[in-house]
This record gives structure tokens, sequence and C-alpha cells, in this order.
């Protein structure tokens, strides 16, 4: 069959099994993407219906790109030729939080809520918390609200609802918690709104105790396709196990040794425990890196063997020996980040890379200041992944808060939102028809529809909308940043024209779930001249051709908070190993004698993963000497 004509062995193999358990381990620059994508197209071939075919994944972009591979396969000609009895829609495509969206919009009456839902984002969460724990008198000093959050969002992770919180309550934090949980979960219901949390958990106990709904989706998705699957919680995990069940036919990618994110409830042993799971699953290995260097990839697998926990593979590459993994001594954060200068402006100079081809990485987000100093010092554009969201500044939320109220007139996160923004004024207005605010909210809205023409595009109605609130010219005249915060919003205008083909009503629903779903990883921009800077979290499913990892010290990575716990610690090497294995041509790892971090100067000695990367893949650089461009190799002291 064409489709496999480009493929290897192992990846033939594992696009061709259609039917039953499949664990796909795909090792770094493996090509799991294009297996993937491959393998549902080869399912579409094999007379599967698009309609009955679900492919998850973590991230919009991820998404995005799988959907975009699909589309371009199926529209090939190798593919076309064969396509003449097969239905050329699309499957579902998304993210486990998107996909359980739509089907809360077309299940939520029977979780006694609407199907125009607000979905609350982190800040509104803290802000309905904060007001809760006021009305209950609680000291937010001792008991802080983000604490509390905390809590409630993990308990969301891990399936556990309220009532079952608070029978596992075991100190003064987790008894007051558990009456805020309470107390949250009838407020979001009360104003029709769910968190992030509930767009998995919600589904998760509704398919539990309804087995008429959870048939229905086991009949529409008979085959599903996961990516990252070491990155599942417990929630997500169950989805997934309750959706497959009925049809065995569940395929799943990923990479045990790239399990990095423990600490927001990710559970890696899923992975392990997949044929405990199915216990008649088979199991590829992708183990041909088609990335990096043989360098960057002996140097990572050795790295990664010292871990006790996860699958064996033997990673390998074609492609050439290339640099060794370059190990740099400086003496502060300071020499830390001019050195990265040096290095950038030396490749760029002798035209070997542009500044696109760069990415420094960082354990803690505390490490960019003085990074993020030295760039502007010297004028080279950079951009920080991770800092404050598009969609999070005030100015964007602010109009987004009227799209939000229009979608659902009980959000009442909007209604405070939009009471600072003369909302008094304009209720005023319809105080002839209208006895209380929730009336006179009404009566607003419907105004505004009508007053923005028939059926008016997304586009138009935000318009419309900042023109009757004076929004351009509160903000230019509220602060000295008024023209740019203008602009922002002006950008926001400019992101709601892609909406204007579909009808308002599913535009608002559209827009306002991408806003809430949007991630930071979803701001990388591969076309622009300029040099990311991120976390090693951040970093993986990226590549870039020069990579540098800043803080290679012990206390940063591994950060002090794993070294008492060998789990702890393993999932800290293998952060190290998704950093080194972004990389294609050059790795650059960075330590310094002290650095100021956290208000301390801290003396901390290199760490202990440098040591076991093999002597044979790494070149040295002591203190104050100048990098080499041949090959010398120097033992690390």
């Amino acid at each position: 069959m064409d489709i496999l004509k480009n493929l290897n062995e192992k990846q033939k193999q594992a696009v061709s099994i259609t039917d039953g358990p499949l664990l796909i381990l795909a090792g770094p620059g493996s090509g799991k993407t294009r297996t993937l994508t491959h393998k549902i197209v080869y399912l579409i071939l094999k007379q599967v219906s698009p309609h009955n075919i679900l492919a998850v994944t973590f991230t919009n972009k991820a998404a995005s790109e799988m959907k975009n591979r699909v589309s371009g396969l199926l529209s090939g000609p190798n593919v076309k030729n064969q396509m003449s009895s097969v239905s050329s829609a699309m499957p579902t495509i998304g993210t486990f939080h998107s996909i359980c969206v739509k089907i809360l919009r077309t299940e939520a009456k029977n979780l006694g809520y609407n199907s125009s839902f607000t979905i609350y984002d982190n800040q509104d969460q803290l802000s309905l918390i904060k007001n809760i724990m006021k009305s209950f008198e609680m000291d937010t000093e001792q008991l802080p609200p983000s604490r509390v959050a905390s809590f409630i969002n993990d308990a969301k992770d891990n399936l556990v609802s309220q009532s079952e919180f608070q029978l596992t309550a075991y100190n003064t934090a987790t008894e007051k918690t558990s009456k805020v949980y309470s107390e949250y979960q009838k407020r979001l219901k009360n104003i029709n709104a769910f968190d992030f949390g509930d767009l998995i958990t919600q589904v998760v106990f509704l398919f539990r105790e309804n087995k008429n709904i959870l048939e229905k989706y086991q009949n529409r998705f008979h085959y599903i396709l996961v990516d990252e699957y070491q990155d599942t919680n417990t929630a997500q995990y169950t989805w997934l196990k309750l959706l497959a069940q009925k049809n065995n036919n569940i395929c799943v990618v990923g990479d045990d040794a790239q399990a990095i994110y423990g600490w927001r409830n990710a559970n890696f042993r899923n992975i392990l425990n997949f044929q405990k799971d199915w216990p008649d699953a088979e199991i590829i290995k992708l183990e041909q890196n088609y990335r990096s260097t043989q360098n960057i990839v002996l140097g990572a697998s050795n790295l990664i063997k010292t871990n006790t926990l996860g699958y064996p593979k033997k990673l390998w590459t074609e492609n050439t020996i290339g640099d060794p993994i370059f190990i740099c001594e400086l003496g502060n954060e300071y020499e830390e980040s001019e050195f990265i200068i040096s290095q950038i402006e030396r490749l760029t100079e002798q035209k070997q890379y542009q500044l696109k081809d760069f990415v420094v990485l960082y354990r803690t987000n505390a490490q960019s200041r003085p990074i993020e100093q030295m760039f502007l010092k010297y004028d080279i554009p950079y951009k920080i992944v991770g800092g404050l969201k598009f969609y999070q500044r005030q100015e964007v939320k602010d109009v987004i808060a009227w799209l939000r109220l229009l979608q659902n007139p009980y959000d009442e996160a909007s209604v405070q939102r939009l009471e600072r923004l003369k909302l008094k004024d304009l209720l005023k207005n319809t105080q002839n028809e209208a006895r209380t605010k929730k009336q006179a909210i009404g009566v607003l809205l419907k105004k505004i529809k009508d007053c923005a023409g028939e059926n008016p595009s997304l586009g138009k109605l935000l318009k419309y909308v900042i023109e009757i609130s004076n929004f351009e010219i509160m903000l230019r005249d509220s602060t000295e940043k008024g023209e740019e915060k203008w602009q922002n919003v002006q950008e926001l205008l400019s992101v709601a024209q892609d909406y204007g083909q579909i009808n308002v009503r599913e535009a608002i629903d559209t827009f306002l779930e991408n806003v809430t779903l949007a991630q930071e990883a979803d701001n990388i921009e591969y076309s622009s001249q300029l040099v990311h800077l991120m976390t090693l979290h951040m970093a993986k499913g990226l590549e870039f051709p020069v990579v540098f990892i800043a803080g290679c010290e012990d206390g940063l990575l591994p950060h002090s908070s794993s070294m008492t716990s060998v789990e702890e610690l393993e999932e800290e090497r293998r952060l190290a190993y998704v950093g080194v294995t972004r990389a294609k041509d050059r790795v650059y790892m960075l330590f310094a004698r002290q650095r100021m971090l956290w208000g301390n100067i801290q003396s901390n000695p290199p760490s202990s993963f440098l040591h076991e990367l093999p002597q044979e893949n790494i070149q040295f650089k002591p203190l104050y000497e100048e990098l080499e461009t041949e090959e010398d190799i120097i033992e690390i002291d």
C-alpha cells in the first residue's frame, strides 16, 4: 500500500496493526507524529469510517499539526487514487480538553447544566475561591487561595469528588478546603460554568453514572489513538479506558523516558502498566532518531539508561557524528548569559545559523532574568515562552468578558469584571425595562444583539461592544501603556476575523473554547527571527538546531526538591534528557561556580547528570577558556 512507502520497517509495522491494543514506544525524533498520522489514513483506506476514529493529544499545536498532516495525506495523489469508495471526511482530532468540551456541550443537560456554559480559567477560579473564602471568613494569609485551588485541581485530576475529598481530609488546610470545594462546585453549577479540571472529570463521572451515554460514545469511536500517553493523569487515563473498553482498539504512542509532568499529576506508570491494562497488547519500539547527530543521541542514551524505571530502548541514528556535547563552566549567571550571547553572535556571523535556530532552556523561570537582561543589553530579539499569555492580559480579558456574558448571562465573573468598565452606566439605560440586575443584563444583551445587526460576524459584534462601552478612550486615558493595550485589543479583533464564516452563536462558543484552552507552546514562532527562551518543561515536543541548557548544577538540575526521592530524581534526569534531545546539531550544557537565585548567592557543584554523559561524546570548556573549534576532549574534574 502506497501509504506505507516512505516509512521505516518499525513504522510500517506500527501502522499496519489495526485491531487490538497497541503500545508504540517512540524515542525522541523517531517520527511518532508521522507514524500516528499515517496510521489514521491507513485505517481509512481499510474502510474504517473517519466518523469512527478518534485521535487525542495534549496541545493545540500538536492537534493542529496532526490535522494538517492527515488532511495532506488524504488529499495526496497516492491516497486519492485508492479512495474512490472511502469517505473523504476528517476523523475527530483534538486535545483531551477540546474533545471533552464537545461532549459536555451535547450532554450538559444530563449534568444539570445548559450547553452555553462558560469555561473558567485559572484566574476566574482563583477569584471565585477568594470570594468563597471571604464569605466563610477564612484567613487567606494562613491558607492562601492558590493553595486551595491547587488542592481542588489535584483532586479533580485524580477523580476525587468534593464528597470524597471531605472524607479524606487529614488536617486543618484540607478540612477548610473541603468546605470551599463543596461550595465552589455549587457556585460553578449556579452560574453554569465548568473549570479546566471539570472538563474531563465531569465527563468521566457522567460515563460512570450513565451507561447509555458511555455506550453512545463507545459506538461512535471504534478506534482510539493517543499521543504522549506517558503524560496522562488519572482522569485522562480513566476516560480513555472507559471509551476503549468495548471495542478494544486503542493505540497509544509515548515515551516513558520523556515523562516529566509528575508535578502536575501525570502518572507515567500508565504507560509502564499498559500491558497489565490490556494483556493482549502488542509493543513496537521506534528507536531510529531522525533529528539529532550521533553524539547527541549517544550522549542522551547514556544519560537516561541510569534510570531504573522504564522500557529499555536502543536509540540510533544514521545522521552524522556532529559536534560533541559542549559542557561549559562559567563564573556566575551573568557570565553564563554573556557566553550564550557570544556563541549566538559567533554562529550567526559565520552564517551557520539564524536567530530562530537557537533556544535557551532553564529549569526554573527565575533563571530567565539575567538571560533576558543580556539579550536586551546586546539588542538581540527574543521571546520568553510561558510568560503572561496574550489571552490573560487584562484588556483582552475585559473585551472577552462581553462575549462570555453573551454566551452565559449567569457568568458572575464577567459581570464583576465589566462593572469596572462602566457596566452600571449601561444598565441605567435599561431601568424602565428591568427590575433586577439580572433582568437589566438580559435586556442589555438583547439590545447589543439587536443593534449589532441581523446575524453579525464575531468581529462586528466585538467592535460594537467596544464602541458602546467607550473602551478605546478608557484604555488610552487610563495608563501610560494605553496605546500598547489598545494594540492588543486590535490584535484580538484580528483574531476574531478568522471566525467570520460561521454563525455568530457557534463562533462565540468556538472562540471562547480556543481562548480558554490556549497553551504557552502555541506561541512558538519558528518563522520569526528571534531566540526563544523557555523552561525545560515547556520544550517537550519542540526541536531546534542549537540548544543551550543553563544552570546545570545540583540544586537546579536536578532540582533541590527532588534530591531525597529516587522517583523524583529520575524525573529530573528525564527532564535533562528531554532538553538534550531537543537539539538537532549542537547542545551547550552550562554551569556556574556561583549564582544569585531567590535572593541568595548559591555555590553548587556541577550537575551529577553531567558525569553520566560518556567522555567520548563531550567537550569540556573550563572557566575562562575559549571554546575550541576542534573536538578536544577534556575530562570533567
